[in-house]
């Protein structure tokens, strides 16, 4: 009776362990891209809902500043109508969107791709992850989208005036 009652102790126990495990997994799914709000936030279908993702790490120029069009175009261009990896930590902005790292289906990286490309920065404030500084760093240095301007004006300095 004893082993009767720990074996099903231990079933519920690794049953948990499971659903946990599989939580988890939700982090990362593959969607498909169906709009494109600007550079860093786009909407996906996923089980068919959408869900409007902000590109974590970085922070695109306004629509209204210079390069703000431009890395929309590159976003729409890159993975609209397009099945992408979606991988998050399952945070929430305070508009609700999901903040996530985008990722082709061949692992590239388009949070990375918008930095190297000189068309979204590093968003210190609310990254620490140092690649996306070394990235930023030779963006500039190669004077590429954003970087070729003589003044740029940081996505979140330009949206507090």
């Amino acid at each position: 009776m004893q082993k009767i009652i720990f074996l099903l102790f231990l079933t519920i126990l690794l049953s948990c362990h499971n659903n946990s495990v599989n939580r988890q997994n939700l982090n990362e799914f593959t969607a498909k891209v169906i709009g494109i709000k600007d550079g860093d936030t786009i909407e996906v279908l996923f089980e068919n809902k959408p869900i409007i993702i902000r590109l974590e790490h970085i922070d695109c120029p306004e629509k209204r500043q210079p390069f703000g069009k431009k890395a929309k175009q590159f976003v729409s261009d890159n993975i609209f109508g397009k099945q992408v990896i979606i991988i998050s930590k399952g945070k929430i902005d305070r508009w609700k969107r999901l903040i996530a790292v985008v990722e082709f289906e061949n692992g590239e990286n388009l949070n990375k791709l918008l930095v190297l490309n000189g068309l979204a920065m590093h968003f210190k404030k609310y990254s620490k992850d140092i690649s996306y500084n070394i990235i930023e760093k030779e963006a500039r240095q190669n004077k590429v989208g954003m970087w070729s301007q003589q003044n740029v004006i940081e996505p979140w300095n330009f949206r507090n005036n």
